[in-house]
């Protein structure tokens, strides 16, 4: 359990920080703008929460708990070494995706299709929930860059780019199952 008594230590004062596994990196490296973005990806869920009820509250609050985890694997790096640790490292799973994916596909059987794209807005929640879906498309673009350089779990990436696609499915039902979904005109002010 985490036990936080203090919460500013100084010793990210030089532009430094500590991964998971003690390892101190630059606060900006592409590591630690990756799990950032995913913190910010969590504070916009939680604006988006702050308008939502029942079932979608609930699944924002699961979304929120999951994006903590995949923090927590992002700061963690060296996977090989998971089996060796006393205390794993807290990994993102094929599960969490999958997860998703059900509830995409439960969402999306309440819609029409789009004939058109959509723009972000409608209702206060639907507008809050694109926010969330191009800040994770953020977070996922971060992830992706750092896969190409370093060992990230693959659940991670997969995870994020199913997150995104939730996101906007949870927009248009958040616009009364996409009835008041804001389309886009091409060229409308030219």
């Amino acid at each position: 359990m985490v036990v936080l008594s203090k919460i500013y230590t100084r010793t990210g004062d030089a532009g430094q920080t500590a991964l998971g596994n003690g390892t101190r990196v630059a606060k900006h490296s592409p590591r630690v703008s990756a799990y950032g973005t995913v913190d910010e990806t969590n504070a916009t869920v939680g604006l988006a929460r702050l308008h939502a009820e029942g079932e979608m509250a609930e699944a924002l609050k699961r979304i929120s708990n999951d994006l903590f985890d995949l923090g927590a694997d992002l700061c963690t790096p060296d996977r090989q070494l998971d089996a060796t640790r006393e205390y794993p490292a807290l990994r993102v799973i094929e599960g969490q995706v999958t997860r998703l994916e059900r509830e995409i596909d439960a969402m999306n059987d309440r819609l029409a299709p789009l004939r058109s794209f959509i723009l972000p807005g409608g209702s206060v929640l639907a507008a809050q929930l694109h926010l969330c879906r191009t800040v994770c498309r953020r977070a996922e673009r971060l992830v992706v860059e750092l896969a190409a350089e370093e060992d990230v779990n693959p659940d991670a990436v997969r995870y994020l780019n199913r997150l995104s696609d939730w996101f906007f499915v949870a927009g248009r039902i958040a616009n009364s199952d996409g009835k008041d979904d804001v389309l886009w005109v091409p060229g409308l002010t030219r």
